[in-house]
């Protein structure tokens, strides 16, 4: 009975303590109110707003006063007002001209008395009834709000079509017409098939196919071609290596120690397989996003949730560092949504508002939010008993090492050099990682509270926030979402993916014009923003982005209205186009054909499909072929590069060779492959002296120019006297490589070449021909 008459005073003491706080906590906020509106707001109005407020012809140093959590956020320098503090308050110091600060500048100070009050105000909290109710999308010029990306997709009608006619050209020869120029002719049938081959599958056309085309009869030969293309396997090889650069696939971490991430080519595989599936696009984009919310128990799911590993991560900030280094792996997985799913970039806003775009420093980390819980997770494949045998021997030779390392430190000049190298050897011993998927998961338990962060450094933290995708895509009155969601990643994807986001669609469909004619309607294919390209057929992006959307976001329907259309099949050249190619030197009204180098994967994919050495195999782990051991000797550890034993995986098609940040390989980096650390909107094309000197003496092309040789003798092996052997031999050359027979000023300076030099250095030279390595 005691002890009830205890516990039940306990709890009443508790209660009417906290009554007590709460009539307390009222009381101050009253008066702060009374004091905010009586000698707080009036000073502000007249001695701040010219120069802090949405009136301001030039918000001075990105400070606003006009709202209560704009006061709060502050500007370039930091928080304004912090409740509670007014000696942290900026503003405070500004009244006081302290630390450099003046309010208002150029003038005496306020009175004491006035000072004071804003000091009061401050202790009370700084209770405010402004709501920011004008939320800061509403604050951007209309110009800004009316930004064309930003508006909702309409249901875009194609203009009147001429007979034979499809929707793509209609709007193409609308914009053509205006200016009075026609289109290029139609291409030759041997150069189209060329061009679908290598746009659809990154590979050239057997001589056989070029022929069984271009002799074709049906008035359906070319859709026949195109439906076939699109259901070969090699169709997604080839347009997964687009999305790739997009997400800045690699398989290493980067920066000193380019730790392996293992497994990681499961993503790979995942983006070949949607790609050739023809997954919806919104299902694509939601896997990644959120793939281990969606079906946790799913092995496609999770391969996809790899996308969030992806990006470089720094892992040698020690202990003391940890949060710091989190910092920059939530910075990294926020600015690649922002530039892969919205075409924004999002990550100038990480240390103040943006200040070419509508985005706050708030909306970054609001977007950063959803990601707050992501924590990484090596899901196994391997049966148990194999998994706790590996586990238990990585112990034992990680226990050794440790117990090495202790007495490393107490060793000093030759003793240290030999005991590291020691570590390294037992580090190698290792038994070597079980399959795994390096999937993405939430980890609640460690979830990262997000704060606005001053000028983004992770120790100066502002307010919190929660989840909200950027205030210019959503109704100024939506909430910010619980910061504890329990499927935030699940939220994130269903906005990206909701038909009434403006951006996703048409950030996807312009990829895909990219793809196809070398650069997107929006050239800026990773900024829509408002200092982005504006689109050259805003009506042609939008009635293709509601095609797509329309059609159950199917990206395959898409790819046939492009490649069927008669603007892609134009000529590359238009010779009598002199007005065009004046006004319009960069063809962005297609007035003909684009003619484009070939990537560098689709010229080494080349080398090995004409030389007959392509391995066509699909999928599975990635290949490291040989390289220049003084490119692996810079290497932090040279015995991260392990050359696959069986030779035949050294012919392997590009996208299957490991994707290695701290090793570019030679021949890649020089026909301009990504640099694998931030996302590649569009592959550039430069023309420069070492490329040639790559294809006459790189290792590639003269490891492949005897392959080469050796095919042509044994398909021109007939009964010929050596004059009409040598001038097979050329043609054939030709029909491989070209796709065409040789002109006669080229058929007679080929066989003055073999008269005088060998059949392998012939070929090393077809390998240097401009019809080679470019598509027209």
């Amino acid at each position: 009975m005691k002890h009830t008459f205890q516990l039940t005073f306990l709890v009443a003491l508790a209660c009417g303590l906290t009554s007590a706080f709460s009539r307390a906590n009222e009381a101050s906020t009253a008066v702060g109110l009374k004091l905010f509106s009586e000698q707080i707001e009036p000073v502000l109005k007249q001695h701040c707003y010219s120069c802090h407020s949405a009136d301001a012809k030039m918000v001075e140093g990105g400070l606003r006063l006009d709202g209560r959590e704009l006061a709060r956020r502050g500007g370039d320098s930091g928080p304004a007002v912090v409740p509670g503090k007014p000696a942290e308050s900026l503003l405070v110091q500004a009244l006081r001209h302290e630390g450099g600060l003046e309010m208002p500048p150029e003038q005496p100070k306020l009175t004491a008395a006035t000072i004071a009050h804003f000091v009061r105000w401050i202790e009370l909290g700084a209770p405010d009834p402004r709501e920011d109710a004008i939320a800061l999308a509403d604050q951007w010029p209309t110009a800004v709000r009316q930004h064309w990306a930003f508006q909702p997709i309409p249901q875009t009608v194609a203009p009147d079509k001429s007979a034979g006619t499809g929707a793509v050209d209609s709007f193409i020869q609308t914009r053509l017409a205006a200016q009075g120029w026609p289109s290029a002719p139609a291409a030759t049938r041997e150069d189209l098939v060329r061009r679908v081959y290598f746009d659809l599958l990154g590979l050239p056309p057997s001589p056989a196919a070029i022929t069984a085309f271009a002799i074709d009869p049906a008035p359906d030969a070319y859709e026949k071609l195109v439906d076939r293309l699109m259901a070969s396997p090699q169709f997604g090889e080839r347009w997964a290596q687009h999305w790739l650069d997009v997400v800045r696939y690699a398989e290493s971490e980067g920066y000193e120690y380019d730790r392996h991430v293992p497994d990681a080519w499961r993503f790979r595989d995942y983006v070949v397989q949607a790609f050739n599936l023809d997954k919806p696009v919104d299902q694509f984009v939601a896997e990644q996003i959120a793939g281990d919310e969606l079906a946790p128990q799913d092995h496609e799911a999770l391969s996809a949730s790899i996308f969030h590993r992806l990006g470089p991560v720094r892992r040698n900030a020690g202990n003391p560092d940890i949060a710091l280094s989190r910092n920059e792996v939530l910075t990294e997985r926020t600015d690649i949504i922002g530039v892969a799913f919205l075409g924004l970039s999002v990550g100038c806003a990480r240390c103040h508002n943006h200040k070419l775009e509508p985005i706050s420093q708030r909306d970054y980390y609001r977007l950063q939010a959803y990601l707050a819980a992501t924590q990484e997770k090596n899901v196994p494949l391997a049966p148990p008993a194999e998994q706790q045998a590996w586990e238990a021997e990585t112990k034992r030779i990680k226990a050794e090492m440790d117990a090495l390392k202790l007495v490393l430190r107490t060793k000093t000049g030759e003793e240290r050099v030999r005991m590291q190298a020691m570590l390294d050897a037992m580090e190698d011993s290792l038994p070597p990682m079980l399959a795994t998927i390096p999937a993405t998961f939430n980890d609640f338990s460690n979830r990262t509270p997000i704060h606005v962060l001053r000028r983004g450094v992770w120790e100066k933290k502002l307010e919190p926030v929660g989840p909200r995708p950027p205030s210019i895509l959503v109704p100024s009155e939506m909430p910010e979402s619980p910061a504890d969601s329990s499927q935030p990643r699940t939220e994130l994807a269903r906005w990206l993916t909701a038909t009434d986001n403006p951006l996703l669609a048409r950030v996807f469909v312009n990829r895909l014009w990219q793809g196809h004619f070398g650069a997107g309607i929006v050239k800026t294919t990773n900024d829509f923003g408002t200092k982005g390209d504006r689109p050259s057929h805003p009506e042609l992006l939008d009635w293709l982005a509601r095609q797509l959307i329309d059609g159950d976001w199917e990206a395959k329907r898409i790819h046939r209205e492009i490649v069927l259309s008669e603007t892609y099949r134009q000529a590359s050249s238009a010779p009598s186009a002199i007005e065009p190619a004046r006004l319009d030197p960069e063809n962005r009204l297609l007035w003909k054909f684009n003619r484009r180098r070939l990537s560098a994967e689709e010229l080494r994919d080349a080398m090995l499909a004409v030389a007959g050495r392509l391995n066509d195999e699909i999928g599975g782990a990635s290949v490291m072929t040989p390289v220049d051991p003084q490119l692996v000797d810079q290497l932090y550890k040279p015995s991260q590069w392990q050359i696959a034993k069986r030779a035949g995986e050294h012919d392997r098609r590009t996208i299957y060779l490991i994707a290695k940040r701290n090793l570019r390989l030679p021949f890649l980096e020089t026909f301009d492959g990504p640099a694998l650390l931030s996302s590649c909107a569009r592959r550039e094309s430069s023309t420069h002296a070492p490329q040639a000197l790559e294809l006459l003496n790189g290792n590639t092309s003269n490891e492949l120019a005897p392959a080469f040789a050796e095919r042509l003798v044994a398909e021109t092996d007939a009964p010929l006297g050596p004059a009409q052997r040598n001038e097979r031999i050329v043609q054939r050359a030709f029909e491989l490589a070209a796709g065409r027979q040789p002109t006669t000023k080229e058929l007679l300076a080929s066989l003055l070449f073999l008269a005088e030099s060998s059949l392998e250095e012939f070929a090393l030279a077809i390998f240097n021909l401009n019809d080679f390595a470019y598509v027209r």
